[in-house]
């Protein structure tokens, strides 16, 4: 089976493929892959925070079924119950929330005041989790089952801000008092981290109380390989089940029956340091706009596996194309001659990481690029867990970066707030522009869709201006999933990966 459609998705289910690729397991727990057997997933991006969810960690808890949120998101990218069976808007900023009756993997049950807890702790923890950068979020237990939610302002969007990892409600052990957040035994769903070894490997137990019915696999073992040519090896040689992130010069290597392409909502682009070094200067940032060509890296770094950079959102969000804003306004490029008068020898450092293995090659030919229009470039291609504080801390001139655009909640406004406001928790552009900040307010006021997908088109042309980003390319995705293997979600969104059906055939 390949998966080649190009529209939003999300969560598709793989059906049944060819059973009987691995041998069977000695016995039902699972010891080795086979019918009933343990899934073994090879992950790319290891720990950087113990699976903290306040970190980028948080997508795992999802993408393994570990932990929830009280709602999850369809198909459609709506809201959907999750820990909450139903809720009700009270007024333009109160909401109530009936739970359902679950348990957390420590065998506490959830209630009101556990929700209120978890939200408390993600409020108050520093950094602030990116899905709350643009919203003060009040959480108070009516009842044992019922949780009121206030936000200082008007937020739309609440059940879809609520779906993300990041706000997943852990039991009250997983809070420790230095703030750190431990998912180990601590979540709801079907399955249980029992062991977590560094950044390298954890176990995962099926959790036989989950809400949602017993899991068909009895376990997962997972391995973050960082490095994406051994994930695609260890798919071939039948050492995992599930390799994510295939490196597209290894799709085409994967017999057709494992190779399954994803339609993405993740945007490669290089992102340029507005706070400090060579690109505060507007006129050099136009420049290196001007020298980069995405489209160059479709054929040769991405292998076909991508599309060529129309804005920040691509083919996967299909209501962009026909609401997006020309970009105006934008600063006067300065010429080859001007760039090297200006930097005047100082080196451009330019930063990518290898977790996806395009982007140490698409960093190679963007220096090509860059020198050609007068710039001095040094790389520095690392790990992304060991960058990623320097990253924030504005030590780079520019980053080839590779975004999900709508992670966190589904809704573009937070990825926005999070990645291009003045206070946004997550602003490696270090972008301080008050027309930006208007429009991105703009549209996370606007209730009305097709209103706010057009406000957020508006504020897309207004971070475009300021040439803080620089789109190249929209990515697909390429999934390893062993034959024999059934139920794996392919989502455009890649916030999961197994539940409740994933198994073994």
């Amino acid at each position: 089976m390949r998966t080649t459609s190009r529209g939003l998705i999300a969560a598709l289910t793989l059906t049944p493929l060819l059973a009987g690729c691995f041998a069977p397991g000695d016995s039902d727990d699972g010891a080795g892959a086979g019918p009933g057997g343990r899934l073994r997933i090879a992950m790319a991006v290891p720990p950087v925070q113990a699976l903290s969810p306040y970190s980028n960690d948080a997508t795992v808890l999802s993408k393994l079924s570990v932990a929830e949120g009280l709602t999850a998101l369809d198909k459609n990218g709506t809201a959907k119950p999750a820990l909450a069976k139903s809720w009700k808007q009270d007024d333009a900023t109160t909401w109530t929330f009936e739970l359902r009756k679950a348990e957390f993997q420590d065998g506490t049950a959830l209630t009101a005041q556990s929700v209120v807890n978890a939200l408390d702790h993600a409020g108050a923890a520093k950094p602030k989790p990116r899905v709350l950068s643009d919203v003060t979020l009040t959480a108070k237990a009516d009842d044992a089952d019922t949780v009121t939610l206030t936000t200082k302002s008007p937020d739309p969007v609440l059940p879809l801000r609520l779906a993300s990892p990041a706000l997943a409600i852990l039991s009250a052990k997983a809070y420790e008092k230095d703030g750190k957040v431990s998912p180990v035994g601590t979540g709801t769903g079907p399955f249980e981290i029992t062991r977590l070894s560094g950044k390298t490997k954890a176990t995962l137990d099926r959790f036989d109380g989950y809400w949602g019915g017993k899991a068909k696999a009895p376990g997962i073992d997972v391995s973050w390989i960082a490095d994406g040519t051994a994930r695609a090896n260890a798919l071939r040689g039948g050492e995992a089940d599930i390799a994510e992130w295939i490196p597209t010069a290894q799709a085409k290597l994967l017999d057709k029956d494992t190779r399954h392409e994803v339609p993405s909502v993740r945007t490669d682009s290089l992102v340029l340091n507005t706070g400090s070094g060579l690109f505060a200067d507007a006129g050099l940032r136009a420049a290196a706009r001007e020298a980069v060509d995405g489209s160059a890296l479709v054929g040769s770094v991405f292998g076909g596996y991508a599309d060529p950079a129309q804005g920040l959102f691509g083919p996967a969000v299909p209501w962009a194309a026909g609401k997006r804003v020309e970009v105006t306004g934008r600063a006067k490029a300065a010429t080859t001659a001007q760039v090297k008068a200006e930097t005047k020898g100082r080196t451009l450092r330019l930063a990518t990481y290898t977790n996806r293995a395009e982007l140490p090659e698409a960093a190679t030919v963007l220096q090509q690029q860059l020198e050609k229009a007068g710039f001095t470039v040094k790389q520095d291609v690392r790990e992304y867990t060991q960058m990623e504080a320097d990253l924030l801390a504005g030590k780079y001139d520019a980053l080839v970066f590779s975004r999900v655009t709508l992670l966190d909640t589904g809704d573009a406004v937070d990825y926005l707030a999070s990645d291009f406001t003045s206070e946004g928790v997550y602003n490696i552009a270090g972008l301080k522009d008050a027309a930006v900040d208007k429009a991105i307010r703009a549209a996370a006021a606007e209730r009305d869709t097709q209103r706010r997908q057009e406000k957020i088109m508006r504020a897309e042309a207004a971070i475009l201006r300021t040439d803080a980003v620089v789109p190249l390319v929209h990515e697909q995705a390429v999934q390893g999933i062993a034959t024999g293997v059934e139920g794996v979600i392919l989502d455009p969104r890649e916030r999961s990966l197994v539940d409740v059906d994933t198994h073994v055939g």
